[in-house]
């Protein structure tokens, strides 16, 4: 699989945001669990073909939420207490959130994997959330998110297409 092109994908999601906001809005109308199996059957069509290492962009711009069972688990990995590795590498963010301090994330290696991919957060077991149930609550996460991952572009893309717009 090919390298991504950041700045061909960030012009891209430019170009496509509009038409996948007024998208997101007739989304907003289907019904959940026919919702939910679209979703699902397109993100299985895009990583068939699509390889996050090729990217990592996701761990390069933005962070997980963290919750309290992520940063135990993440703390005992790293041989220190839960305080520790809060005041080393989170922050609470303007919605009193535990997020990362500061980007690319720390655990990024060079070669775009994750070094702490065992014991990774749940939102980053989650990502890019295109394949989950209830995706009629996250709809306007899932546009936030056709920025920042190629691959949410392309599914939303997918789904447009199929759906003839």
């Amino acid at each position: 699989m090919s390298q991504i092109d950041i700045e061909d994908f960030e012009k891209l999601s430019k170009s496509h945001f509009s038409s996948n906001k007024d998208f997101i809005k007739k989304l907003k109308k289907s019904k959940p669990k026919t919702l939910d199996e679209t979703f699902e059957r397109h993100h299985d069509t895009v990583f068939e073909q699509m390889d996050c290492l090729t990217c990592a962009n996701c761990c390069k711009t933005t962070s997980p939420l963290f919750i309290r069972t992520d940063i135990d688990r993440l703390a005992k990995t790293f041989r220190m207490s839960s305080v520790t590795f809060i005041d080393t590498y989170l922050r609470v963010d303007e919605e009193g959130d535990y997020v990362l301090q500061s980007s690319p994330c720390p655990f990024l290696g060079e070669d775009n994997k994750c070094l702490v991919y065992e014991d990774r957060p749940k939102a980053c077991r989650e990502y890019p959330h295109t394949n989950r149930k209830k995706m009629h609550q996250i709809l306007n996460l899932t546009l936030t998110n056709s920025t920042i991952c190629p691959a949410v572009l392309q599914v939303l893309n997918n789904m447009r297409k199929a759906a003839g717009q």
